[in-house]
């Protein structure tokens, strides 16, 4: 019997998916458990149309941070540090504090884990920080750090 499935099914196939399987397998279990629904014509029609909406929601992402990059670009971020003896400065400026200055200054929202190869932000001067905000799509933002008077 052929069956699409709606989940990962272990040693069967994957979401969406057309697998030929045993009546009673998938009667019994996949179907019973909503794991897979029978092939039809109808099935086929909602496959095909999940599976289109799924590739514009893809494509609207990609557009979206792609327009990011473009206000990323012109960002520049400003943060102080108190400075010692030697003009070390004491601390640093954690990814967390750039995610929160971003979300309430321009209210752009990217998570601190999208920062590609995040480098100390534990000295005086310019910093440009590479974000991946979608796969492929690389943004950079400009962090300035100077002494706090």
């Amino acid at each position: 019997m052929q069956v699409i499935l709606l989940k990962d099914v272990k040693n069967v196939g994957k979401k969406d998916q057309i697998v030929n399987v045993s009546d009673g397998y998938a009667n019994n279990y996949l179907i019973k458990n909503r794991l897979a629904v029978p092939v039809t014509n109808k099935s086929k029609e909602i496959l095909a149309t999940q599976k289109e909406n799924a590739r514009i929601a893809e494509e609207n992402k990609k557009k979206e941070a792609e327009q990011l990059v473009i206000k990323l670009k012109d960002i520049t971020l400003e943060f102080t540090l108190n400075v010692g003896k030697d003009n070390r400065p004491f601390g640093s400026i954690s990814l967390k504090q750039v995610e929160e200055e971003l979300l309430n200054k321009y209210n752009i929202r990217i998570d601190k884990r999208k920062f590609v190869n995040p480098e100390s932000l534990n000295m005086l001067g310019l910093y440009v920080l590479k974000i991946e905000l979608y796969k492929g799509v690389i943004g950079e933002i400009k962090v300035h750090i100077s002494e706090r008077k």
